[in-house]
């Protein structure tokens, strides 16, 4: 048996990527109350990208008044003639800020802007353009409809309705609905705390030189930025040698500290493969690797109560198992809703023929034609620890289990990447 294997296995293996993925969201989901549960509140400013921790019940009607939705005249729909013209006394003005004013008698009306508050007696507006203004009248002709150009009270929301719902990721719309409804600050999901480490001997800094046999460490930078892409900042990122004294170390303090627990190398079976056997020692193997190419040697468990996902330290491979695994791990725990894997589809721009009978992620561009669809080709370089394929790439083709042909035309499911023009 080779070094990193676990002494048994008596968890599962070899898993479908939907079963994988399942059963990583339902224990984030079982624990999600440990950090959903520590809300905490944010100025609107810092709430982009948040998730919100309880529902938004409306404090009042929005909007809050019957308005104008136009420039025009206010007045009241019984004013209106059947046919021909009829003239109204304009007696106020009324700009968004004003108050709503006297009520209108028979006979008036008020000229208004967009965005003030009807006044009492008006229940209609008839826009600048189609009346004529004489002195302090203006003639209204035939035609114009009860109730138009008229925002009533309450049209957006009901006082007491739910605006948004918990678990709401909080988009640019999202922080106008709580602004409107009056709220500077929001309650909102803690952050997961999330420990980060790259393994391997052969690992070196960017800005060192290159000793005989090693490589620069792309995936600290790479995994890095799709934790902040996902809106969270991992702790300091750690290099960890491939020696077991000092990964269990390192995995016991991460465990003790954080909610998830992200490497990258080591889940193998080989001499140097430490963390499958370190994980069994410390905490509980929920599952080791999964029918996918690339990225089949992930590797899932707890330690203590924080979830370890060791992703494989090829650079694709550790990239992918973060899209499929990671991403929705970290939504699950802000009791966010995940997206479905089945959510997206594009046409294929070319022609596949996958021989294997493992699920595969092609590296693919998409782009849209003049037919309305999105179309999607899949890369040259699609090896494993070919980065420019994944840096040219803005989506994942989604091959399914087993051999299968594709042609040119055929419709495929999409994986989107950060980046995809949504």
């Amino acid at each position: 048996m080779a070094h990193g294997s676990p002494a048994t296995a008596d968890f599962p293996t070899h898993l479908s990527v939907e079963d994988a993925r399942a059963r990583i969201v339902a224990w984030c989901a079982a624990r999600e109350h440990v950090v959903q549960g520590a809300f905490e509140r944010v100025p609107l400013e810092q709430a982009l990208q948040r998730v919100l921790a309880a529902d938004l019940v409306a404090p009042h009607d929005q909007p809050p008044f019957a308005n104008s939705a136009m420039d025009g005249y206010a007045l009241a729909a019984t004013d209106l003639p059947r046919d021909g013209e009829r003239r109204l006394r304009v007696v106020a003005r009324i700009f968004a800020g004003d108050p709503a004013g006297s009520a209108l008698a028979g006979g008036e009306c008020a000229a208004i802007m967009t965005g003030a508050p009807l006044p009492p007696g008006a229940d209609t507006v008839v826009i600048r353009e189609d009346v004529r203004v004489e002195g302090d009248d203006v003639v209204i002709p035939a035609g114009a409809r009860g109730g138009a150009h008229v925002r009533p009270a309450g049209e957006d929301f009901r006082r007491g309705e739910i605006a948004l719902r918990a678990g709401t990721r909080l988009a640019p719309a999202h922080l106008g609905v709580l602004a409107a409804c009056g709220q500077a600050e929001v309650a909102v999901a803690r952050l997961p705390r999330v420990a980060l480490f790259v393994t391997g001997d052969e690992l070196v800094p960017p800005a060192e030189p290159l000793p005989p046999g090693c490589i620069h460490d792309s995936n600290r930078y790479s995994l890095g930025g799709l934790l902040r892409d996902a809106g969270v900042e991992p702790a300091p990122v750690a290099h960890l040698r491939d020696d077991p004294a000092v990964l269990r170390a390192a995995l016991r303090d991460a465990a003790a500290r954080c909610d998830l627990v992200i490497s990258s190398g080591g889940v193998s079976a080989g001499d140097a493969d430490h963390l499958p056997r370190l994980l069994a020692e410390l905490g509980e193997t929920l599952f080791w690797k999964v029918r996918m190419k690339p990225g089949m040697p992930v590797l899932c468990g707890r330690i203590g109560d924080a979830l370890l996902l060791a992703l494989p330290g090829n650079p694709v491979s550790s990239m992918a198992t973060f899209e499929l695994f990671v991403r929705p791990a970290l939504c699950a725990l802000q009791g966010a809703p995940v997206a479905p894997l089945d959510g997206r589809f594009a046409r294929l721009d070319g022609e596949v023929d996958k021989r294997h009978a493992r699920a595969e992620f092609l590296r693919a561009r998409a782009d849209w034609r003049g037919d309305g669809a999105c179309w999607v080709t899949p890369l040259a370089r699609q090896g494993s620890g070919m980065l420019r394929g994944m840096a040219e790439a803005d989506v994942l083709i989604a091959l399914p289990e087993a051999p299968c042909a594709y042609a040119r035309g055929d419709t495929v499911r999409i994986l989107p990447l950060p980046g995809f023009a949504r």
